[in-house]
């Protein structure tokens, strides 16, 4: 059983109140590159990532796939849309083998009725995360591609970043393709730039991972 504690929206309920909620989940498992939801489908389950990671994306007007964010283990997607009852305004797709747990609307209602708490983390959280696909998207519209996936990779040594001897380990294995669908640019672009970058010195690869080996450098490639 997961320990629901350590989900982030959770974590300010006691244990008697877990033990509560519990009932209401629903545990699935989707296997990697399956489609969880498409944008437009009806709005029907609330979902939290407890093993794995999710990307949620959005078509650009050319076809192009760009990637909003990424959705890492305790942190939940779909809520705005289950809360509000509209159709989900983005694609969610598994990155790699994922387990979820997922919520009914009615469920989530109910819930959100009894801990109305919740309520509050998950409208801080959505906000937060939407201020970051915003910043997203302008910075696609804006920048060149250079700073994007400057930008990129410093948020994600925020998130997953682990420090070892060589530097600071982004922890997910991440395709030249993943980079291109997350600022917005050509998979032939996303290799150029990641290759200039490793000819710098700037970051390297190991066991599929990237590794920023000096992250003051890369933080002035964003501006």
């Amino acid at each position: 059983m997961v320990d629901l504690s350590k989900i982030s929206i959770f974590s300010a309920l006691n244990t008697t109140e877990l033990k509560e909620l519990a009932p209401y989940l629903i545990s699935t498992s989707v296997r990697k590159k399956d489609v969880i939801f498409s944008e437009g489908d009806s709005s029907e389950w609330f979902y939290i990532v407890t093993e794995g990671k999710v990307k949620i994306t959005k078509l650009s007007q050319d076809g192009k796939e760009i990637i909003l964010e990424l959705i890492h283990p305790t942190d939940f997607f779909g809520g705005l849309a289950v809360i509000r009852g509209f159709p989900y305004p983005a694609n969610a797709i598994a990155m790699e083998d994922t387990k979820l747990l997922k919520i009914s609307r009615s469920s989530l209602m109910r819930i959100l009725d009894r801990f109305p708490n919740l309520m509050y983390c998950m409208a801080q959280q959505v906000g937060d995360r939407m201020k970051e696909s915003h910043e997203t998207l302008k910075n696609i519209a804006l920048e060149r591609v250079e700073a994007r996936i400057a930008s990129l990779l410093l948020k994600l040594s925020d998130k997953t970043g682990i420090k070892g001897d060589d530097g600071v380990v982004i922890d997910m294995k991440l395709t030249k393709q993943d980079i291109a669908e997350m600022v917005g640019t050509t998979v032939e672009t996303s290799i150029r730039t990641m290759s200039k970058l490793k000819k710098m010195g700037i970051v390297a690869e190991k066991e599929g991972k990237i590794v920023i080996k000096n992250l003051e450098k890369l933080r002035t490639l964003c501006y």
